[in-house]
């Protein structure tokens, strides 16, 4: 795609896949299980797709399978691409969802689970102390934003490493997608790629969403969230 004056590109990439995934468990910015061994090959797999693009920066949620991915796939750009953690790209915090198998919430807190899947706009993160879509996207956007004002060259390139339910939430805020509408698209599957393009680091155009088109492993339904 032919670039705009000015503008700035951000590729969005959800962390390879871990054990809790594998589970069927809920993973916030309170847990961390390690990542599989078949996610190294994948991160291997991202950066030689990126590869023949130039990378001004990365930036990553300071979480152990975040920081990894970031770090892999920028070792497989053989770019010289500085690395900055933020904690503002963290995964939801989900209270006491946190490191439950998707059975038992179903069980124990069935509305919660409908609507964080399927119904954003009526999520209550109240019930389980968690944390509500709007509270996410409240401290990512300006963090995306923070990154897109240090980084306004027309062949900027940056890339942004979290997870994958805040990058559902974050990317469709930035797209100006309505809050009941944030799951149409489906969600992000490990270690995808997704594109957003801007010239202000208001508005945001959507380039290119979860792209796995360069994994070579089949996709199960726990790659994606």
């Amino acid at each position: 795609m032919e670039r705009t004056d000015r503008s700035v590109k951000l590729y969005f990439i959800r962390h390879g896949k871990t054990q809790w995934n594998l589970e069927g468990r809920f993973q916030g910015a309170g847990g961390d299980s390690p990542l599989l061994d078949e996610s190294y090959q994948q991160m291997i797999q991202v950066g030689q797709f990126l590869r023949q693009t130039p990378f001004v920066h990365a930036y990553a949620s300071p979480i152990k399978r975040a920081r990894i991915t970031a770090q892999r796939v920028i070792k497989e750009l053989h770019q010289s691409v500085p690395l900055t953690l933020l904690n503002r790209l963290e995964e939801f915090h989900l209270g006491k969802m946190e490191g439950m198998a998707f059975s038992a919430v179903k069980d124990q807190y069935p509305a919660e689970l409908d609507a964080f899947r399927n119904h954003p706009e009526r999520y209550d993160a109240r019930t389980i102390g968690g944390e509500t879509f709007a509270e996410v996207t409240a401290r990512m956007t300006p963090a995306i934003r923070q990154i897109v004002a240090a980084h306004h060259h027309p062949t900027d390139n940056v890339l942004v490493v979290s997870h994958g339910a805040a990058l559902n939430a974050e990317i469709n805020a930035l797209i100006g997608t309505p809050l009941a509408d944030y799951r149409k698209r489906g969600g992000l599957r490990n270690t995808s790629v997704t594109v957003l393009e801007t010239t202000d680091g208001q508005s945001f155009k959507l380039i290119d969403w979860n792209d796995t088109s360069f994994l070579t492993a089949t996709a199960t339904p726990t790659d994606t969230i």
